[in-house]
């Protein structure tokens, strides 16, 4: 490592260094200690959470003292630098990250007030009024094109409260919804994660997203598959898997074809899409059985988990989850759907609707986006911005904090609640009303949010990240196999399959290079890995505990999700492995 002293003179023998280089090595001169050294937050963070069941803010906020001592003692970086790291990924953790769920919970609990939610339930009901159908619709399909349009947490706030809505119970919902994220979040924000690992990399980005689009598409085809038995177990399976199969091979050939020929930014748009409209189609001529089984034992559930909340060790002292107040019997939602009429229809639709349409001006027309994006205000961070280096002893970037305060698809949902609750003659009395509601039960979820990234920036700039990458990428032509990993802890760390990719990308390019591998296949299976890491990522479990009204189970929803996840990866590696040799023909 690089210590720089900026003062000179007599003092400056006893001046504090102000500058911190990373190095690959930095304990014992060994890159494998290194490496088992920087794990050690990652697994203060999964023994604390999965083991000892601790809220997941007390959770975050331990493995952020970890990380900073094993910066500090096991890699050099000055305290103060460490600590500042901590700040920045606070502040970044807030916002835009918790603006963006804040917003989109905001948003759902508008038209909760208005009334108007009920003839959602309804019009969903009118698709299919079978519970296991509607988390192929909802979380699938509709949550697919919030990913496609916002990313960062928002389908995973706005489908995890609709399917508690219609009487999904709190751990189920969670889940499923978390599940569902994975096959749309390589494409997500408008391709966010692939731009950027062609931005780092030099590789056209459409280049790496044509061969993302021969990776996750597999994965999609089965995840409805995967939702069914999540949600209705293996009779659901049985019950259920000719929609399941339709809506998942549609998908998965839409986001390939799209990715292939047409865009990045619009791939996950036109596959959601696609399967959506699969699944409407196909209900027309098909018909599932079991669901009056499956309603009744939805309900048994959810009432024995709505018992329990606040009951167990590490359960939330919150109340019980909002939406079970509008919770309603089968029949009554039966009922209001025959009611229904198409003026009705269009004003329930509504609050989606105008996201679908403001999302889409602000990041498909071009002028539009050049000027959202030109408001965003840069601060290098106080403390932090030029003392922190990369491995090539260069100034880091990363230091300088954007504020992306009318950019952000935060700002977008806030201007969408504010039209809704126009609309909806809510009046701004209820909507700020609905703000300090949503506000006072998340305060627990802005602190691990917060804590969380704050983690993360800390084990970045330190080096122990890009330690725990050189490490798994010294397997040589085995790496093509683990290659997805890297993507996979990324995400888990981050929260996000883009940062994943700007940790990660450069170094599954360099690799590649080394071991005679193709680059652009590992650079986009980090992207690809990456999308099974984000259901197991504490921000994410925070935000869907928070939507289900969970917060303080984050434990028992990462238990739901982690053999999911880990299952997921190995796919992606084996996958990824033969697509390096023998599945080579796969790729374009």
């Amino acid at each position: 490592m690089t210590l720089t002293v900026t003062t000179t003179g007599p003092a400056a023998a006893l001046a504090v260094p102000t500058q911190f280089r990373p190095e690959l090595t930095p304990v014992g001169g060994s890159l494998t200690l290194s490496a088992l050294v920087a794990l050690l937050p990652l697994v203060t963070v999964f023994v604390t959470l999965g083991v000892l069941r601790w809220k997941a803010h007390w959770a975050g906020l331990t493995a952020v003292a970890v990380a900073v001592v094993v910066a500090w003692l096991g890699f050099g970086m000055p305290v103060h630098l460490a600590a500042l790291s901590a700040t920045q990924g606070a502040a970044f953790g807030l916002f835009p990250i918790m603006w963006i769920v804040f917003t989109a919970i905001l948003l759902y609990q508008v038209t909760v007030r208005s009334g108007r939610f009920e003839d959602l339930r309804a019009t969903f009901h009118l698709i299919s009024d079978d519970p296991r159908i509607q988390a192929i619709i909802i979380a699938f399909c509709f949550g697919g094109l919030l990913e496609a349009l916002a990313g960062f947490g928002a389908p995973v706030a706005i489908t995890g409260v609709m399917l508690m809505a219609l009487g999904f119970s709190p751990l189920r919902a969670a889940a499923v919804v978390l599940l569902a994220n994975t096959a749309p979040v390589a494409f997500g924000a408008v391709g966010t994660p692939i731009i950027t690992a062609g931005t780092l990399t030099g590789i056209p980005y459409h280049e790496i997203g044509a061969y993302v689009g021969h990776q996750t598409p597999v994965l999609a085809a089965f995840v409805p598959l995967l939702l069914v038995l999540m949600a209705g177990g293996r009779r659901g399976v049985r019950e259920t898997w000719p929609v399941a199969v339709v809506v998942g091979l549609t998908f998965a050939v839409a986001q390939w074809f799209a990715a292939t020929y047409v865009s990045v930014e619009l791939t996950d748009i036109i596959a959601s899409l696609a399967g959506l409209a699969a699944a409407v189609l196909f209900l027309k001529v098909w018909r599932p059985q079991g669901r009056e089984t499956a309603l009744e034992t939805m309900q048994v559930e959810r009432e024995r988990e709505l018992a329990s909340v606040g009951a167990g060790p590490g359960s939330s002292t919150t109340a019980a989850p909002p939406a079970d107040a509008h919770a309603v019997s089968a029949d009554a939602l039966a009922s209001r759907s025959r009611d229904l009429t198409p003026g009705r229809i269009t004003m329930a639709l509504l609050p989606y609707l105008l996201v679908i349409v403001v999302f889409g001006v602000a990041k498909l027309v071009a002028p539009v986006k050049t000027w959202l994006v030109g408001t965003d205000v840069k601060v290098p961070w106080p403390g932090l911005s030029g003392e922190v280096l990369t491995l090539k002893g260069t100034p880091s970037a990363a230091t300088t904090y954007t504020l992306p305060w009318l950019s952000s698809p935060g700002a977008m949902l806030l201007l969408c609640s504010l039209v809704v609750a126009a609309v909806y003659a809510v009046g701004m009395r209820g909507w700020a009303a609905e703000a300090w509601a949503v506000a006072h039960r998340m305060r627990w979820a802005f602190l691990t949010v917060a804590s969380m990234l704050a983690l993360a920036y800390v084990m970045n700039f330190s080096g122990q990240t890009i330690v725990i990458g050189t490490w798994i990428a010294g397997t040589g032509a085995l790496f093509a196999y683990l290659s997805p990993t890297l993507g996979w802890i990324g995400t888990a760390v981050t929260g996000s399959d883009t940062s994943a990719n700007a940790l990660f990308a450069t170094l599954q390019q360099s690799a590649a290079q080394t071991a005679g591998i193709d680059p652009t296949l590992l650079v986009a299976s980090n992207t690809s890995g990456g999308v099974v890491g984000k259901m197991i990522s504490p921000q994410n479990l925070t935000i869907a505990a928070t939507s289900v009204g969970l917060l303080g189970r984050e434990a028992d929803i990462l238990r739901r999700v982690l053999p999911w996840s880990v299952g997921l990866i190995l796919a992606m590696c084996l996958l990824v492995g033969l697509q390096s040799t023998v599945l080579a023909w796969m790729l374009p």
